[in-house]
């Protein structure tokens, strides 16, 4: 009997929560076949089979948490290895830990519910499952008979359901990054106002916003950096790398936007419509949603005018931009009305003195209320 043992996925990270078997004991593979879906903090990975076989054991349930190198499954005697699509390793290490074949069948039918006749991606399958929701009974509305998102969360407020639920996945990884940063951060804010009475009438905000954000990191290098507290150190960045907080069900996503203050405008809203896409189908790459030097938060679509916003170290800053509404202004004299944007900077004060902070702020409000 041979084992496959969760693989190194990269980018430093030491475990993975199993959101999704796609196949079940006794089940036949074939090489590459997707095997099992991991959450690897903010991201859905599938992990294919390394070689065809029969599969002997699951050696870990829905929502464990299993670390790099722990034993996935076990294949029977007699699997011929292709050494090509290996991604883990094999060894013989059946042990005590391996899910028996006739294991209860709740647990067999969670582990073969990919396999049925639902329509719907693994990131579906995999929402569902956070949600305790059977996706075979879910009443699908996408493309082609298709599961969507919107198609569990409706089948989850019709199941009425208030008991407390574990905190997984994306919401997980926030609430220990919050935890962290609150624990270290000395936070202040800043707030102001931008007019932005000479944008045009459907202006492209968050474009506006990224461009800003870089003249800021220009004119005040200091918020465009890290900070390490214990060693004392501050490393200040000559690119901005962007960080875009995207609010979505499962939680707070943040990708990169790599040399934001590099782009030309349809590189930028090009790069932003990527960026978009790939955190809704949550096919954001684990290298895209790290190293971010800087973060942009334009909660305003929502609701909101000011906030003070969490800073996740190593970065000392992040902008929050607030919901656009009518303001009486002085004008010519007399009154007008204006279209102002609110605008938040909260800085880490252990890094950043409130003079760099005001003057990243002027800087971002200069750009912001600029015609073009």
């Amino acid at each position: 009997m041979s084992t496959f043992r969760l693989p190194d996925l990269g980018e430093g990270l030491q475990e993975a929560e199993i959101v999704a078997w796609h196949v079940a004991p006794g089940d036949h593979v074939v090489a590459d076949q997707p095997l099992v879906a991991v959450e690897t903090e903010k991201a859905v990975v599938e992990i294919p089979a390394p070689h065809a076989g029969r599969i002997a054991h699951l050696r870990a349930a829905l929502h464990d948490r299993v670390k790099v190198g722990a034993p996935l499954v076990d294949y029977e005697e007699g699997a011929h290895a292709d050494a090509g699509a290996i991604v883990g390793e094999l060894g013989g290490d059946p042990g005590p830990a391996a899910l028996p074949a006739a294991a209860p069948s709740e647990q067999r039918r969670a582990a073969a519910a990919p396999r049925g006749a639902a329509k719907a991606a693994p990131a579906i399958r995999a929402l569902a499952q956070r949600r305790g929701i059977d996706i075979a009974t879910v009443t699908p509305t996408g493309p082609g008979g298709s599961v969507t998102r919107a198609d569990v969360e409706a089948a989850r407020a019709s199941a009425g359901q208030a008991q407390p639920e574990p905190v997984r996945g994306v919401r997980r990884a926030m609430a220990e990054a919050m935890a962290r940063a609150g624990a270290a951060v000395v936070p202040a804010t800043v707030s102001d106002d931008a007019d932005i009475e000479t944008w045009p009438a459907a202006p492209d905000v968050t474009a506006r916003l990224v461009r800003a954000v870089a003249a800021g990191c220009a004119a005040a290098p200091a918020l465009n950096a890290w900070f390490d507290g214990a060693a004392m150190t501050r490393r200040l960045h000559d690119r901005v790398d962007l960080g875009i907080a995207v609010d979505t069900p499962d939680g707070l996503i943040v990708p990169v936007l790599r040399d934001a203050g590099g782009l030309d405008a349809p590189g930028l809203r090009a790069a932003l419509d990527a960026v978009k896409a790939a955190t809704r189908g949550r096919s954001v790459p684990l290298a895209d949603l790290r190293g971010a030097t800087i973060t942009l938060s334009n909660f305003g679509m929502l609701a909101g005018r000011y906030a003070q916003l969490a800073i996740v170290p190593p970065q000392v800053a992040i902008l929050g931009a607030g919901r656009i509404r009518p303001t009486v202004v002085s004008a010519a004299g007399g009154t007008a009305v204006h279209r102002m944007l609110p605008l938040s900077l909260t800085f880490d004060h252990r890094a950043v003195t409130g003079g760099e902070a005001a003057r990243f702020l002027a800087a971002v409000i200069a750009d912001a209320e600029r015609a073009t």
